[in-house]
């Protein structure tokens, strides 16, 4: 078998390396300081216009569309490249979104007409628009198919009545995917529907924004009487469930792809730190306990690793349906992370308190990521319920 990565893919990795040392990780200190500052309210923890900075560099270096097809105008290079670019980059606590997202891109894939392909898909694969997924609500995390976001059948129009929360991008989102059932009775199998809501649409209002632990912006979105016609209608009436679900997978792999780069920066500091740290009259580097940190971390994050690089490569081969590797990389990396954050602090110890590195923050960080896009107990009962299902040990190499 062959592990190597294909050249273009080697080059890519080292550029995108590169372009995060010089052009991102100058702004950890600026993201730190304006977390901190943020208290009750929503201010974005990167200045716009160095995010826009930063965006126009990533455009120049081709990182915009990876995995756009080309028909579309992208690099058509897979999910397996956009997520070695997302491991790199999310070496920085600096989070930036390349354009397009690829769970919305995938799902708008999947499901876009061709008159909607104008309005939205094009713009959206060209990076001209924003969106953003609005699913969860207060009574349905966990449990997507609870959601009670209603859309009647009203002549010849939809009619969306009901409440959305915890949900990203907000005020940035130029249009969102909104859930919302037209069959109570069918609900997941035959009654969830997806619609395309742009901002500005009647009676659709971003109520507020709801403060969390670490640097995430998440708001509450009202729905009031907002008339759709067909056209807005993304995919089959009734079918959303499916596509919805093959859609959390590639967030949950890219989590993890996530998860790999700030374990390896983590990995980096307490090397760096064990070598020069010298307490009792030895460098922290002799002490087994400090060993087996690091040496744990680095087995659990190459694990990690390979996960989040096999369920891509399964995903650039065709299967689209990633539940089960989805839920199983996303609670290995998040978990692992959160490990490795730990060790980390411990090793520097005030110092890995303090706000003068990236280490709290990340710890911080790495235990939204353990809520968002599903619990790990769900998608521990969701790996479960198929192996069960199946009857057999999940195969690894397909035979």
């Amino acid at each position: 078998m062959d592990f190597s990565l294909p050249e273009e893919l080697v080059m890519l990795k080292k550029m995108v390396r590169k372009f995060t040392e010089n052009e991102i990780m100058p702004l950890e200190n600026t993201v730190i300081e304006r977390e901190a500052a943020r208290g009750m309210g929503d201010m974005r923890s990167i200045p716009p216009e160095e995010e826009e900075r930063i965006l126009a560099k990533a455009k120049e270096l081709g990182l915009w569309g990876i995995d756009v097809p080309e028909e579309y105008g992208g690099s058509d290079l897979g999910m397996l490249a956009k997520n070695i670019v997302e491991e790199e980059m999310n070496r920085s606590i600096v989070w930036i979104m390349l354009p397009p997202d690829s769970p919305n891109l995938n799902l708008l894939l999947t499901c876009c007409k061709k008159e909607q392909y104008d309005d939205y898909l094009l713009p959206y694969a060209r990076g001209e628009k924003i969106s953003a997924l609005a699913l969860t609500e207060a009574n349905a995390g966990s449990d997507a198919a609870g959601i009670q976001l209603r859309a009647e059948r009203r002549g010849d129009k939809w009619v969306l009545n009901g409440t959305k929360t915890w949900i990203s991008f907000g005020p940035k989102a130029d249009f969102f995917i909104v859930i919302a059932v037209t069959d109570k009775e069918k609900r997941q199998r035959g009654g969830f529907t997806s619609f395309l809501v742009d901002r500005d649409t009647p009676g659709f209002k971003i109520m507020r924004n709801i403060p969390v632990i670490g640097d995430m912006l998440v708001y509450e979105l009202v729905l009031e009487d907002v008339i759709l016609d067909d056209n807005k209608v993304l995919g089959e009436v009734g079918q959303a469930f499916v596509p919805l679900q093959n859609r959390l997978g590639v967030r949950r792999v890219e989590l993890a792809a996530k998860c790999c780069g700030l374990a390896d920066r983590l990995i980096e500091l307490m090397i760096t730190q064990a070598n020069v740290r010298n307490t009792f009259g030895q460098p922290l580097a002799e002490r087994q306990f400090v060993q087996g940190w690091i040496a744990d971390s680095t087995a659990e994050l190459h694990a990690t690793r390979l996960m989040v690089y096999h369920a891509s490569w399964k995903f650039d081969n065709g299967e689209r349906d990633l539940r089960v590797e989805g839920a199983m990389t996303k609670v290995f990396g998040t978990e692992m992370l959160t490990r490795v954050a730990d060790r980390a602090i411990q090793a520097h110890g005030a110092l890995g308190l303090s706000k003068e590195m990236i280490i709290e923050y990340v710890a911080r960080m790495v235990r939204i990521w353990r809520i968002l896009e599903g619990p790990s107990e769900i998608h521990r009962w969701l790996t479960a319920r198929q192996i069960l299902r199946s009857g057999k040990p999940y195969q690894t190499i397909i035979m």
